[in-house]
C-alpha cells in the first residue's frame, strides 16, 4: 500500500495518512477500520487527522486541495462527491457550495455555543476557526525605497507606495477576495471600490498563486504584501527583517469552515468528525496543531496572537458576502484587474 508519512503532502491522489501512535509504530491497517475520505485546506492536517484516528478509530485519507479547485471539480463531475469532508477554506465557498446543492446539512451538537456570524444558519456549513488578514513587510527593503512600515489600509495607495504592495488574485487566493468583501461592507460599495481600483494601482501585477505575495516578500523582492496572519508570520517579528503588520484600522477575517457533501460514502463517521473538530476538546487540539483564533469562544486566543483584538475585525456579514461573490470577483475584473 502506498502511503506518505505525517510530514508529507497529498497533492492531486488521495493519501492514505500513516497514524503514528505516541510511542513508535503505527496503527495497523485493516478492511474493518471505518474510513473518511476528506478534502482539506488546512496547516497542520495530517497531525490533526491523526488525533481524530486515535479518538475515535477512524482512518482518514485526504486530498490537499483548495477552496476553487473543490468547487470546479465537483461541479464538473455532476454534483458527485469526491470526498465525505470538506474541511478548511473559506466560508465563502461553502456557501457558493450550498447554493449548489454541494452539501448536506449537518446540526451539530458542538455548533450550539458557536457565534451565528461564524456558522450557516441552516447547518450547511460551520466555521472550525478564523483566518485574518494584513500585511507582510520587509523592513530592509522598505528602508532602500525610504518607506515607512504601512499601519493602515489606506497607506497602502499612497502614491509613495506604487509597485511597493502585492497581492494574489482574488479569484485564486481567498485572502485577497477576503480583504476586499470586507473592505467593501466597511466603506461601502461606491467608497470601497474607489479605495481597491486605487490599491490596485500600486500593485504591478497580481500573483497567480497565493502563496508567491509572501515568497517575494521573504525574498526581499517586494516590500509589502496582503497576506492571511498565521502564527508563523506573526512571531516573525524581531526575528528577522520581514514581520506582520495587523492593520490598525481593522482586520478582514473569514471563518475556515467544516461541512459534508451530499451524498457522503460514510455519513455516520463524517458526523463523528464533524462534532469532534467542533467540540471544545477538538478545538483544543487542533488550535494546537495550527494556532488560531478558534469559533468557540470557550477556547481562548493562542498566546501567538495575543496582539489580535476581537474588536478590531472588520463587522462583516459573511452570508452576504458569500451570496457576493461571483459579483465581486466580476466587478474586481473590470475594475481593478482591467486597470489601464
Amino acid at each position: 500500500m502506498s502511503h506518505v508519512t505525517l510530514a508529507g503532502k497529498a497533492t492531486g491522489a488521495l493519501t492514505l495518512l500513516v497514524l503514528c501512535s505516541t510511542m513508535a509504530g503505527t496503527f495497523a491497517v485493516s478492511a474493518e477500520q471505518p474510513t473518511l475520505t476528506v478534502v482539506a485546506a488546512y496547516d497542520g492536517k495530517g497531525e490533526i487527522f491523526t488525533e481524530f484516528h486515535k479518538k475515535t478509530g477512524i482512518l482518514i485519507y485526504f486530498l490537499d486541495m483548495s477552496s476553487g479547485e473543490v468547487l470546479a471539480r465537483t461541479e464538473a463531475e455532476g454534483g458527485k462527491p469526491m470526498a465525505d469532508i470538506w474541511f478548511g477554506g473559506g466560508a465563502d465557498s461553502f456557501i457558493k457550495a450550498r447554493e449548489k446543492g454541494l452539501l448536506e446539512v449537518y446540526q451539530s451538537p458542538g455548533a450550539a455555543t458557536i457565534p451565528d456570524e461564524y456558522k450557516d444558519p441552516d447547518g450547511y456549513w460551520t466555521g472550525v476557526s478564523l483566518v485574518i488578514a494584513g500585511f507582510l513587510v520587509n523592513t530592509d527593503v522598505l528602508a532602500e525605497k525610504n518607506l515607512p512600515v504601512p499601519q493602515l489600509w489606506v497607506d497602502l495607495i499612497k502614491p509613495e507606495y506604487k509597485d511597493a504592495v502585492l497581492a494574489a488574485d482574488p479569484a485564486i487566493s481567498a485572502t485577497t477576495f477576503t480583504i476586499a468583501a470586507c473592505l467593501l461592507q466597511k466603506m461601502g460599495a461606491e467608497e470601497g471600490w474607489k479605495y481597491l481600483e486605487a490599491l490596485g494601482k500600486n500593485v504591478p501585477f497580481f500573483t497567480k498563486s497565493s502563496s508567491d505575495p509572501q515568497k517575494k516578500v521573504i525574498a526581499g523582492e517586494m516590500a509589502v504584501s496582503i497576506v492571511s496572519l498565521s502564527k508563523e508570520l506573526i512571531t516573525m517579528k524581531n526575528k528577522s527583517q520581514v514581520r506582520a503588520v495587523i492593520p490598525k484600522d481593522g482586520i478582514p477575517w473569514m471563518p475556515s469552515a467544516v461541512a459534508i457533501f451530499k451524498n457522503a460514502r460514510n455519513p455516520t463517521a463524517a458526523k463523528a468528525f464533524v462534532d469532534w473538530a467542533l467540540s471544545v476538546e477538538g478545538q483544543k487540539i487542533i488550535q494546537g496543531k495550527d494556532p488560531r483564533i478558534m469559533v468557540r469562544p470557550e477556547i481562548a486566543i493562542p498566546k501567538e496572537m495575543e496582539s489580535v483584538a476581537l474588536s478590531d475585525l472588520i463587522a462583516a456579514d459573511i452570508g452576504k458576502i458569500g451570496a457576493e461573490r461571483q459579483q465581486i470577483l466580476a466587478t474586481w475584473a473590470q475594475r481593478v484587474a482591467g486597470k489601464p
